[in-house]
């Protein structure tokens, strides 16, 4: 009987122990999604009621520096760059560089869904949130983990609380609910495609909804991109920006 019983408690604490916890699958998508060093050549669609505006972009990434250049016709050479907590954007036909701060980090970017302050974090998940396993649910016939992140105290983040539901076979982001600190709903995001990318799994599509504003959304796309590259280290100077 003794044996009996232990043998049950084994059986019913072994699906317990090897449950991931919330901390491992944030690891795990940041492993997915977190780019050191990058070079990306993404397109966005801004969509606003029957409007469409169509945006072609080159980014270069290298740990929290950052450089932007639109290519498209009517924003071509124009730039931004993010150099830590501090971010640029250079109009060519002005010649003119604007530093952007506070309130205007809150506004969408080149009219966008995406704020500016979006594109400011660039830190991994588990640095900037503690998250919380709230349990699982199937999105769009994927099973996925449930979580909610509170931003870490002292930390600058866009938006304070988010849930999250992770792919639970390939740990990346399937949607964001992008919360303030009052509770109301602001954004929301949603991955529409994923590919196998260098080893790692990684969104290569994605709808940006911004709750505050009626009949838009953003569309993002990334057509290619190179993990780890070398970028000259002159990439990432305001000089480089003229």
């Amino acid at each position: 009987m003794i044996l009996s019983c232990l043998i049950l408690i084994s059986l019913m604490a072994s699906p317990m122990a090897s449950a991931m916890t919330a901390e491992e699958i944030i690891q795990k998508r940041d492993s997915n999604e977190y780019v050191k060093t990058a070079i990306a050549q993404s397109k966005m669609v801004i969509v606003s009621g029957n409007r469409e505006m169509t945006k072609t972009m080159t980014t270069y990434v290298e740990d929290n520096n950052g450089l932007t250049i639109f290519t498209n016709p009517r924003d071509r050479g124009t730039k931004f760059l993010k150099r830590g907590d501090d971010l640029w954007m250079f109009f060519p036909d002005a010649e003119d560089l604007i530093k952007i701060s506070g309130h205007m980090l809150s506004q969408g970017m080149m009219g966008s869904d995406f704020s500016y302050q979006d594109v400011m974090e660039s830190d991994k998940l588990t640095d900037l949130y503690a998250f919380e396993l709230l349990g699982e649910e199937e999105l769009d016939g994927r099973p996925c983990y449930v979580l909610e992140g509170v931003a870490v105290e002292g930390k600058q983040v866009s938006y304070y609380r988010r849930k999250s539901w992770v792919d639970k076979d390939r740990f990346v982001g399937l949607k964001e609910e992008l919360y303030a600190r009052s509770g109301r709903l602001l954004k929301v995001m949603s991955t529409k495609k994923v590919e196998l990318l260098e080893e790692r799994w990684y969104p290569v599509e994605a709808v940006m909804e911004d709750k505050l504003r009626k009949n838009t959304r953003t569309e993002f796309y990334v057509e290619a991109i190179e993990f780890n590259p070398e970028i000259p280290a002159a990439t990432f100077t305001l000089e480089n920006l003229r």
